[in-house]
């Protein structure tokens, strides 16, 4: 199940995070070649989790998982540091915190949630029941989040509304530590982001808790965030099955919305570029998630292209009228909005802090995924000025 070698760090690379969630590229020589590759080809990747293994120096031996390496995975390619061979890093300081995230694997991290008896918050959270019609954008992928905040950014700016203050409550169907993630720790940086909420089995966000509901009811009660974007980290999990994809939790976190009275809204995975048909127009994950396992109503925006971004050569007529058709087999149940879509949009998504990506396709490749995130994000802004 695990492909292991050891490794000696060459040299390092660009870290990002902090001292409280960080995250280090390293490039290391393999002790011997992974599967296939030639007996010479021993240099790879590494990336190592600064806050649970320390921070490698050129000339350390290390212990590496090459799993997602050997197998040529594209998120997760990389040798991953499991830890020093030799000397260990200092313990962490003692403190409050019982809670365990990635629980019973060798690197179980334990961590302080809002929600434990030992936190501050918990005599806030014991019995809170409501996030206060709090606008939730619950989205499939990833790269949605910098896409819905540059749509809520964009939607307050055009109405003379302060900047929002954004909660990102991640989801545990990716990467499990929040470090992983160059997005968050960029939009972090640079104020497009108030806070990380990891929740589940993920960890290593400005607050921790164990559950989604938890979560949200954080980024009411703690943060005070005019609106929170629910989404799994790096590395969508999909099988090419109606149900085998880590997005199916989608429909869940609009109920768990619902439930806590929020105001939930779906972000539409969307692709006019995406070879498989299933992912073309509107994603069968987000007609599986919403449709069948959200049993509570949502908002449901839809891009409503003018002409000018219609005629963009990765756009065109014909993806309007299937994503349309699409949508409207969610309606029994959803609240399907229009939302006009213009260049001036696509110009606001090209300046997000961060590069837009989705399954490999930038912004120019296929502007209507990252369109129909940030129309959630306008709608979900709309939402909070009432």
């Amino acid at each position: 199940m695990i492909t292991w070698r050891t490794g000696t760090v060459v040299s390092r690379g660009t870290t990002w995070g902090d001292s409280h969630n960080g995250a280090r590229e390293l490039t290391v020589d393999l002790d011997r070649p992974l599967p296939g590759r030639a007996p010479d080809d021993v240099r790879a990747r590494a990336l190592a989790y600064t806050t649970l293994v320390g921070d490698p120096a050129p000339g350390d031996t290390l212990l590496l998982n090459c799993s997602a390496l050997a197998r040529g995975l594209g998120t997760g390619g990389y040798a991953l540091v499991v830890g020093p061979v030799g000397t260990t890093p200092p313990d962490p300081r003692p403190g409050p915190g019982h809670l365990v995230k990635a629980r019973y694997t060798p690197l179980q991290a334990m961590v302080l949630g809002v929600d434990e008896q030992e936190s501050p918050h918990h005599d806030l959270l014991e019995n809170a029941d409501d996030i206060g019609a709090l606008p939730v954008v619950v989205a499939d992928l990833h790269s949605a989040l910098p896409a819905v905040i540059a749509g809520a950014r964009l939607a307050a700016a055009r109405t003379g509304q302060p900047t929002p203050r954004i909660a990102y409550v991640m989801t545990d169907g990716g990467a499990l530590p929040a470090a992983f993630s160059r997005t968050v720790a960029t939009l972090r940086d640079t104020g497009w982001l108030d806070t990380c909420i990891t929740v589940g089995q993920a960890f290593g966000g400005d607050l921790e808790a164990v559950t989604v509901h938890t979560g949200l009811l954080a980024a009411h009660h703690i943060t005070h965030a005019d609106l929170a974007v629910v989404a799994q980290g790096p590395g969508n999990l999909g099988t090419g099955t109606r149900w085998g994809y880590s997005g199916v939790a989608a429909g869940e976190a609009l109920n768990a919305t619902t439930t806590l009275r929020g105001r939930a809204v779906a972000s539409l995975r969307i692709s006019g570029a995406d070879p498989r048909d299933r992912h073309r127009g509107i994603s069968h994950h987000s007609l599986t998630a919403y449709g069948r396992v959200a049993h509570t109503p949502a908002d449901i925006p839809v891009p409503a292209p003018t002409p000018d971004l219609e005629n963009h050569p990765a756009w065109g007529p014909a993806l309007t009228a299937r994503i349309r058709t699409q949508a409207a087999t969610l309606a029994r149940r959803h609240h399907l909005t229009d939302i006009p879509a213009d260049t001036d949009l696509l110009a606001a998504l090209a300046d997000t802090p961060v590069r837009l990506s989705t399954m490999g396709r930038g912004l120019d490749a296929d502007p209507a995924a990252f369109v129909a995130a940030a129309v959630a994000g306008i709608h979900a802004q709309s939402l909070a000025r009432t």
